[in-house]
């Protein structure tokens, strides 16, 4: 009951490049570290991969098929998608310092993959393209959702880290505004992005 090298390192590489790579949940973990410093960012951190993971073991148990069924699902997530981005890049953007802003909940992370078209990908792909060969589907959707976590979970901790980096640069309040509205400005851009 185990992945073999072959379908190992594949699977795991996967989950690196798009766990780690700008998207939705990365700008949201350097702005979380940044404005409000790491442990303030674990919630963060835990939902988004609690979120994927329930995601990735439900597509990998056969719900991404219904995206092949039904294409118009798809149309209806990235709309979905892209209106949550823009009223978090709205929320970031408008976020002043010194504001009693609080950092989202594990529930809230976890949630917001369900309309992370990132995430969605990421999912069917692990689905479609990874699950194991000669293991039942269950046992083979909870490897592939486990392998994810295990990577993914460094990475959203580095993206966060990486906001806390930088938090010291940003004890101006004029920086940090700068901050915040660039960091809105780029889940604007990706909203747009998903709608295309």
């Amino acid at each position: 009951m185990s992945l073999s090298p072959a379908e190992l390192l594949p699977l795991m590489s996967y989950c690196f490049v798009i766990s780690g790579t700008p998207g939705p949940n990365n700008v949201m973990l350097a702005s979380s570290g940044a404005n409000f410093g790491y442990r303030r960012a674990l919630p963060l951190i835990i939902g988004i991969q609690v979120g994927g993971a329930l995601l990735t073991f439900v597509t990998c148990l056969g719900l991404g098929s219904l995206f092949n069924a039904f294409p118009v699902l798809h149309q209806i997530l990235r709309v979905a998608g892209a209106l949550y981005l823009i009223f978090l890049a709205w929320k970031l953007g408008t976020m002043k310092v010194g504001d009693a802003a609080k950092p989202m909940t594990i529930i809230q992370a976890a949630l917001f993959q369900a309309v992370n078209p990132k995430s969605w990908m990421k999912s069917i792909t692990l689905a479609s393209v990874f699950m194991p060969v000669g293991l039942s589907v269950p046992v083979g959707a909870l490897l592939v959702t486990v392998t994810g976590v295990l990577v993914g979970l460094p990475i959203s901790s580095t993206w966060a880290l990486f906001g806390v980096a930088i938090r010291r640069w940003l004890d101006d309040p004029l920086k940090r505004r700068i901050f915040n509205l660039s960091m809105g400005g780029t889940l604007l851009v990706l909203a747009i992005s998903f709608l295309r």
